[in-house]
């Protein structure tokens, strides 16, 4: 009788968890990513062209930053403050149907570096960098309320269940570091609307969707194992590798399963390492403002900082959701001038610092930061002193990664409420991101209910005037 040893990925079904051997560890980690995402060449070139970044940092700015109060200055606004918005433009309907009147922004805004750009006083640190930055000032979003809109920003759609941008990537190119995901989110304290999905994995491989981190000494939990010691763990596994040996499967979720396993399993090392910080030097953790007075500041910079540390360690996507600042996020319906003040507070200096920092260690060219919104705000007030949801024009910021800094791109109308000039949705900022890591949009896709599905679904063009 003649003997058939057993396949790689037999092997593979077979084990299931697999713990006990380390050689089978790292065969996991390589066929699993062989086997969910199409062939790739090297990771420091691109998987269709040049890359210009190797990973990306996404700022995510919950409820909406209004954009004529940080980046998009409109004079008229000063000038009609108080005015009847009806008799000067036509207003679309209003997430709560609440129409005040103009209302000017509260804040200075003034020409910054040598490209002049204007930003507000809402970000003074942030300001010091105005030349590495290119605004986008014609962004719109089709959704006007949070979820939806979450999930566009986040997946390339309104709906619930598609893939994020972060799990694309990792689709895409899979990971530079096996100790580590290739998609974290670093929760600040606030996940946005949409709850997890926004992070989801959708119908791509389980090992694919976003790990999410607490910024603080115990990021996630079970990460330092119960038992008394290595060996104990490592007979338990054993049995639990003994017991998968006796169910042979071959499907894709128990890949996943294996996959994601094996990654918790070194993540018990690399990320103890990872979140201990007592090794950065007083004058970085002052930069970031983990000393500040202001409690969402440090923890805000503790977020900038880590960041930084993974993309130090290779990790692709990076997305950091925003602290709690006592009352809600970005999303001021009211109160406009203290919310917007309070969220600003906490994140402009780490922000700042971020850049500061990867641009002295020599990574800002190969990162690419991202700092949006998923919608903007309204130049009329709801009520008396809040701005509602404004989803046909709006600003955001990219920096580093190949980007051309110090520039603005696109334009509302003079009321700041409308997009007229190079107007852009989601999909051309998705194409945009992935193009900086090497991957053309219309070519990375995977099959799914009868279609190639992709990030930008049909739609998407790359953002060529801002590139370098």
């Amino acid at each position: 009788m003649i003997r058939r040893f057993a396949s790689r990925r037999e092997m593979l079904a077979r084990c299931a968890t697999g713990f006990g051997a380390v050689a089978l560890t790292t065969l996991l980690a390589e066929q699993q990513t062989q086997a969910a995402a199409p062939p790739r060449l090297r990771t420091s070139a691109g998987l269709h062209h040049r890359a210009t970044a190797r990973s990306i940092i996404f700022l995510y700015m919950d409820g909406g930053v209004s954009q004529v109060d940080s980046f998009d200055p409109k004079p008229l606004l000063s000038k009609y403050n108080g005015s009847e918005p009806r008799k000067l433009f036509k207003v679309e309907p209003t997430q709560f149907d609440n129409v005040g009147r103009l209302l000017a922004s509260p804040w200075k805004f003034s020409q910054h570096g040598e490209s002049g750009l204007p930003i507000s006083s809402l970000f003074p640190h942030l300001a010091a960098h105005a030349d590495k930055l290119a605004v986008i000032r014609s962004m719109t979003s089709k959704f006007p309320e949070h979820t939806g809109a979450n999930y566009f920003l986040h997946t390339g759609s309104g709906l619930q269940g598609r893939p994020s941008m972060g799990a694309w990537l990792s689709y895409g190119l899979g990971t530079l570091n096996k100790n580590l995901p290739c998609f974290v989110v670093l929760n600040g304290g606030l996940i946005p609307p949409g709850g997890l999905d926004n992070f989801n994995s959708g119908f791509l491989p389980a090992a694919h969707q976003g790990s999410v981190f607490k910024a603080s000494d115990h990021p996630l939990a079970n990460i330092r194992r119960v038992e008394p010691d290595e060996a104990s763990q490592q007979r338990k596994l054993e049995l639990v590798r003994r017991l998968d040996q006796l169910h042979p499967l071959r499907d894709e979720a128990i890949e996943s399963a294996i996959a994601n396993h094996e990654t918790a399993f070194r993540m018990q090392s690399a990320v103890p390492e990872l979140m201990d910080i007592r090794g950065e030097s007083k004058a970085t953790q002052q930069l970031y403002g983990l000393d500040a007075p202001y409690g969402p500041t440090r923890t805000y910079g503790r977020q900038c900082l880590i960041a930084r540390r993974l993309v130090e360690r290779g990790v692709r996507f990076i997305e950091l959701t925003c602290p709690h600042v006592g009352h809600d996020r970005w999303d001021q319906h009211t109160n406009l001038k203290k919310g917007h003040e309070d969220n600003a507070r906490a994140v402009d200096q780490p922000i700042a610092a971020l850049l500061s920092d990867l641009a002295s260690r020599g990574l800002l060219d190969s990162t690419l930061v991202v700092f949006s919104g998923e919608f903007g705000r309204t130049p009329f007030a709801q009520g008396s002193d809040g701005r509602d949801h404004n989803p046909f024009g709006f600003s955001l910021w990219l920096a580093g990664g190949g980007v051309r800094g110090g520039v603005s791109y696109g334009a509302t109308d003079e009321w700041g409420y409308k997009a007229i000039e190079n107007k852009l949705d989601i999909h051309d900022l998705h194409a945009t991101m992935l193009h900086t890591l090497g991957i053309d949009h219309k070519k990375l896709t995977v099959r799914f209910g009868g279609r190639d599905m992709r990030l930008t679904d049909v739609h998407g063009e790359v953002i060529r005037a801002i590139l370098a």
